[in-house]
């Protein structure tokens, strides 16, 4: 089974760079691991920044509908 890494973020398929980056911020600040979050959950809204973020990566994962990048 494949993430969404949209649903992870909370965020619309055709959401912008700012608004992938306002997403992320916004959900760290609940979740990071030094403000007492879980773990997991951090790696995994990580994972889906680190791939919606970059617009190579992003252009990817929307084609493949996965991370290809693991």
């Amino acid at each position: 089974m494949t993430k969404d890494y949209y649903k992870t973020l909370n965020i619309n398929r055709n959401a912008s760079q700012g608004e992938i980056k306002k997403a992320f911020r916004t959900l760290s600040k609940k979740h990071h691991p030094d403000k007492g979050g879980d773990t997991n959950i951090f790696k995994e809204m990580s994972e889906a920044y680190d791939t919606l973020g970059d617009e190579n990566k992003k252009r990817e994962y929307d084609t493949r509908g996965q991370n290809p990048f693991n």
